[in-house]
């Protein structure tokens, strides 16, 4: 879902909770090698979020925090901070040229140029708390 996260409204908050979970705990944090990725350069974006994003003159950038149960996508338009909120369980995420990665979840889409060893950890992170995010197999039960 993508919201306007610029001010502190409790249901909302309540309702990014609810969709990816609380913040991780600071020995979690420490234990993850920190949860929020650097400045990402947005290359390309779905409608709805290039609409946000052209209507200003500054860089296209955004960051990328890890929750328990999803991920929270922020970037500014004008004076507002606007997230998409991606839980794993709709999460796709593509590497389709070498220095660009996808970020998918229904209909909304990023594309983050990936030009610093550190986004590729930072993306090699967030498929590994995926993956043990992920249900259970049939093979398991």
């Amino acid at each position: 879902m993508l919201l306007n996260i610029s001010y502190n409204d409790p249901t909302q908050k309540k309702r990014i909770d609810e969709a990816v979970g609380k913040p991780f705990s600071l020995q979690k944090r420490w234990e993850l090698g920190g949860i929020g990725s650097q400045k990402l350069m947005i290359s390309t974006a779905s409608i709805d979020i290039h609409n946000l994003l052209i209507l200003d003159h500054n860089l296209n950038s955004c960051n990328i925090e890890l929750r328990p149960s999803g991920i929270i996508v922020r970037f500014r338009s004008l004076l507002e901070t606007y997230g998409l909120i991606i839980p794993y369980f709709k999460l796709k995420i593509y590497k389709g040229k070498a220095q660009e990665y996808s970020i998918y979840m229904d209909h909304h889409f990023i594309k983050v140029m990936a030009d610093k060893e550190g986004i590729h950890k930072f993306f090699k992170k967030i498929n590994d708390q995926k993956i043990l995010n992920a249900p259970p197999f049939l093979e398991d039960l």
